[in-house]
């Protein structure tokens, strides 16, 4: 497997790097990881850290895991839209990957449907932007705690829809100005940009109220383009499901982004032996500190969730990156945002590999300059 570069400050280790944008020294590598926002939400507590977005580059090729709030800014402030006159904000954008709906994960979606078309100017016979993401689950997630009365339900009539659906709401929201713009300027119809996908469970997991995950056996093919083969798991984020996490396999070699999950044997088994692990990490003190401060029928909840289906900064080294044997652990979607870099260096203890806490427009080299595989130390 690859040995893994890192475009950070000389003489710095990466852990306490300086960001560094995808426009310095862009071609040296030729995948790379750009961590386009770094916080976990849904509270935004720094304009230091924008909503949770990775990029993996592959030559000129962009795709996109999850769409946090600002990160159609920071894809042109990474310096990866194309040049030219016009908008080319996702002229090198492949494809889209959703872990899961929460709304700090999709936050950007609306905003990237409705402009996207407008921002491929230029491009001569473009091919769709791939768009893949859960589908329907099926069920309702359990009320917590037990016994609570249930709350009316939003959208009654469809209250689980998957990537497909809610794009398909997405053009009901948006339809007057597509008809204006289609009526007076025939520009590109958004579902001529855009392909979008549910990835299909079908055989592997009939998702139930709890949301815990089967163990699975093997990834899940979900796309091929060219040289890059995406795969995925389904990780732990009860009773929110599905919930994946995605492998992006270069000829250079392999990235993995966990999503929004507990400790995971299934992400393990797709983390094995990989370049990077881009893993979110939680400060358990703040889930603590947190629901005391909410009123009684919240803060159990909130609790229940932020400790079960997040990873902790004790875990995230120790039970998880060391065990996949990962090459280089990142940390990302960081809840909360503002907590002192040096209280998530400690998720190093227990792990045997680099450890870098991400933050926006930091941009991580795989394999060696140039597109080789060997090791670049």
């Amino acid at each position: 497997m690859a040995a893994s570069g890192t475009l950070a400050v000389s003489g710095m280790p990466a852990a306490s790097a300086t960001p560094v944008a995808t426009t310095r020294g862009k071609n040296q590598f030729r995948t790379r990881v750009v961590l386009l926002g770094t916080s976990g939400g849904p509270p935004m507590v720094s304009m230091k850290r924008y909503g949770v977005s990775t990029a993996v580059v592959y030559k000129d090729r962009v795709y996109l895991v999850d769409l946090g709030l600002g990160s159609q800014m920071r894809l042109l402030e990474a310096g990866l839209g194309a040049e030219g006159f016009g908008g080319r904000a996702f002229s090198r954008v492949r494809g889209i990957f959703f872990t899961h709906l929460h709304s700090d994960h999709i936050a950007e979606w609306p905003a990237a449907y409705a402009v996207g078309s407008m921002n491929r100017i230029g491009l001569e016979n473009p091919e769709p932007i791939h768009v893949f993401g859960p589908g329907d689950r099926g069920s309702l997630p359990r009320v917590f705690p037990p016994g609570r009365e249930e709350p009316d339900l939003y959208n009654p009539e469809n209250p689980t829809p998957g990537t497909v659906a809610m794009t398909g709401y997405l053009q009901q929201a948006f339809a007057s100005d597509f008809n204006d713009r289609a009526r007076d300027s025939n520009f590109d119809r958004p579902e001529t940009t855009f392909s979008i996908h549910d990835i299909d469970l079908t055989g592997i997991w009939d998702v139930d109220s709890e949301g815990i995950p089967p163990r699975l056996s093997a990834p899940i093919q979900v796309w091929r383009d060219g040289e890059v083969t995406v795969s995925a798991t389904l990780v732990d984020h009860r009773p929110t499901a599905p919930a994946f996490a995605y492998r992006f396999d270069t000829p250079d070699g392999s990235v993995v982004i966990s999503g929004d999950t507990g400790v995971s044997e299934n992400l393990i088994d797709l983390a094995r032996d990989c370049d990077y692990l881009v893993h979110e990490v939680i400060d358990p003190q703040f889930a603590e500190d947190l629901a005391a401060t909410l009123p009684p029928e919240i803060g159990p909840a909130v609790r229940e969730h932020l400790l079960k289906s997040h990873t902790s900064i004790d875990q995230v080294g120790r039970d998880v990156a060391e065990v996949a044997g990962a090459k280089h652990l990142v940390l990302t979607h960081l809840v909360p945002g503002d907590t002192p870099v040096s209280r998530w260096r400690k998720a190093s203890r227990g792990y045997s590999g680099r450890l870098t806490v991400g933050a926006d427009l930091m941009s991580l080299g795989v394999g060696s300059p140039g597109g080789s595989r060997e090791s670049s130390s």
